[in-house]
């Protein structure tokens, strides 16, 4: 009998501002969930925030997952930029507009840095927006020393609104 393979759980942030960013994040989302490798364990609500870092451009609508994967870091992430490049994700410009963004934000307890991905994610507790929708339902998870609430409390979330969706908002009606 084969030993159970090792889980880990990651925390994962979503976002778009192109096309219906809901909708495509609920399909991520399901489309992470059906993978034999990934299971979502738990789903932030949705949140209307304003754009950061190149500001002319529309709202971007955000979330956060925690999915338990036998992936690798470095194989999450190929994981999710494939299924952006499946969902037609295009790459223009940083911080720029998008249909689907998907970060890995944390990978248990892990800290590490390569050329492709560094965990946890550098800009994550500067970031409101990634914050606010982590705190739903990690906000005892520690980063860099501090619990995602407390980093939410010295955020700025001015601007950053719920949108409105139902509980089990990504999952298929």
């Amino acid at each position: 009998m084969k030993p159970d393979p090792v889980t880990f759980v990651a925390m994962l942030g979503l976002g778009g501002n192109v096309g219906d960013p809901v909708h495509a994040m609920a399909e991520a989302l399901r489309l992470l969930d059906r993978r034999p490798d990934c299971r979502v364990l738990s789903v932030s609500s949705v949140y209307r925030t304003p754009p950061w870092g190149k500001t002319d451009q529309a709202d971007f609508f955000n979330a956060c997952a925690s999915v338990e994967t036998i992936l690798p870091p470095v194989e999450l992430l190929d994981a999710c930029l494939a299924i952006e490049k499946d969902m037609k994700r295009v790459r223009v410009e940083r911080w720029g507009p998008r249909t689907i963004d998907i970060d890995v934000l944390a990978y248990g307890d892990l800290s590490m840095t390569d050329e492709r991905l560094e965990l946890p994610h550098p800009r994550m507790t500067d970031r409101g927006f990634v914050l606010k929708p982590l705190a739903d339902f990690a906000p005892d998870l520690v980063i860099r020393g501090k619990s995602i609430a407390e980093w939410l409390r010295g955020a700025d979330v001015t601007g950053i609104e719920n949108a409105g969706q139902a509980p089990g908002w990504w999952r298929e009606k």
